[in-house]
């Protein structure tokens, strides 16, 4: 029985896998069992901010090997302390909660939301439509989007969803017992829709109004991902929590709770934990992330890269106006809207050795390693455009 068969034998199906079996990564690329070098455009769906194999990282993760794996957060350990120091210094906030992953993350800021909106009289959650915050059940919670929800139900009560940058929509659901406002700078799964300035604006002015608390869901757009360490700095405004996750231990799971100094006391000794989050070993791999990351020439290098792919692509919109929409996003987080269902482009891209990512039906979603090389670049954009030349 090959990997195929036992998977399909032995898994729940939960997953539609992608039909190469991968050996190795190496660099932008990784390389499959039966020799194919894939140009790797999707980065594990965010997570390799750094490609495959970088030097610096797997050298960290020997390091605290050699150390131990594991010890349980009964105790200090140096690789987390290490990590906090540098993530609390670059993101500007106080406070940090160290979880597996970034929907554990979220599921501690909905507690941690609630919990301080319990003795305000304040309880109901307000989040956005198409959003997508993870798995579990709170994250669910916070997403109206069917084909996540259905038969999980019941869910969370008191939260409402409202449409992206629909200010009306949100003045109309926040009030006085507004305890938190859940965001994605940019909506991944929602289909690389940018929040704007303006909805920004309005949820400045609603908060001061009425005093809740603002949580950003940076899992996808932090580490780098639009051009800033966090994607809300183009908004010049710091949320009172950002969750982050997928970039941060540079492919070690690990997320976190980023918040102000406010909120600390709402979470006293025993109040929320976790076995495993902030394992010393994808720490010491994240506190290497962060380092060169944060790092302002690599900020503008991704800036510089993200506006060479981001023109190359709107140029290829002026000549197919016909197939291509829109060109959005935020840094090399880029979505290339169709006029056309979009699975079909990235199998032919796939069969080209490019692999990309579709969401939303019909929206090219890019999400290129940060170390991404113009010589990248423009070899998807030729190759894009060879397949346009086809339809």
């Amino acid at each position: 029985m090959n990997n195929k068969e036992y998977e399909s034998t032995h898994f729940f199906q939960t997953y539609k896998r992608l039909p190469v079996e991968i050996a190795r990564g190496d660099g932008c690329y990784f390389v499959t069992k039966d020799g194919r070098r894939i140009l790797d455009f999707f980065a594990g769906l965010a997570v390799n901010v750094l490609g495959y194999g970088d030097r610096d990282v797997l050298r960290a993760i020997i390091y605290q090997t050699k150390n131990y794996l594991h010890l349980s957060n009964f105790y200090l350990q140096d690789a987390q302390i290490e990590l906090a120091r540098i993530l609390l210094e670059k993101s500007g906030y106080d406070r940090v909660f160290f979880s597996n992953s970034g929907t554990e993350a979220i599921e501690g800021a909905i507690k941690l939301v609630r919990r301080w909106g319990k003795t305000r009289q304040k309880h109901t959650i307000v989040s956005l439509q198409k959003a997508f915050h993870g798995r579990t059940m709170g994250s669910l919670s916070l997403m109206d989007r069917r084909k996540y929800r259905d038969g999980f139900e019941p869910f969370l009560p008191d939260v409402r969803h409202v449409p992206l940058n629909d200010t009306a929509a949100l003045e109309e659901n926040v009030d006085e017992h507004t305890a938190g406002f859940f965001f994605e700078p940019v909506q991944g799964e929602g289909g690389v829709r940018p929040v704007t300035a303006e909805f920004i604006d309005k949820l400045l002015e609603l908060k001061k109004r009425f005093g809740f608390l603002i949580v950003a869901d940076e899992i996808q757009t932090g580490i780098g991902r639009t051009g800033t360490f966090l994607a809300c700095k183009q908004f010049s405004f710091k949320p009172d929590i950002t969750i982050i996750a997928k970039a941060l231990g540079g492919g070690l799971p690990v997320g976190a709770i980023l918040a102000v100094e406010e909120l600390n006391e709402v979470f006293p000794t025993g109040t929320h934990g976790t076995t495993f989050g902030g394992n010393p070993v994808a720490c010491a791999a994240g506190k290497v992330v962060v380092t060169k990351v944060s790092d302002e020439g690599f900020q503008k290098s991704v800036q510089n890269k993200a506006e060479r792919l981001r023109n190359q692509l709107l140029e290829l919109q002026n000549q197919y106006p016909d197939i291509i929409k829109e060109i959005r996003g935020m840094g090399l987080m880029i979505g290339v809207d169709l006029h056309l269902p979009g699975a079909p482009f990235v199998e032919k891209l796939l069969e080209k050795d490019v692999l990309i990512n579709c969401t939303d039906e019909t929206v090219l979603r890019l999400l290129p390693p940060l170390v991404i090389g113009e010589k990248e670049i423009d070899r998807f954009v030729k190759v894009f455009e060879e397949i346009l030349e086809t339809i």
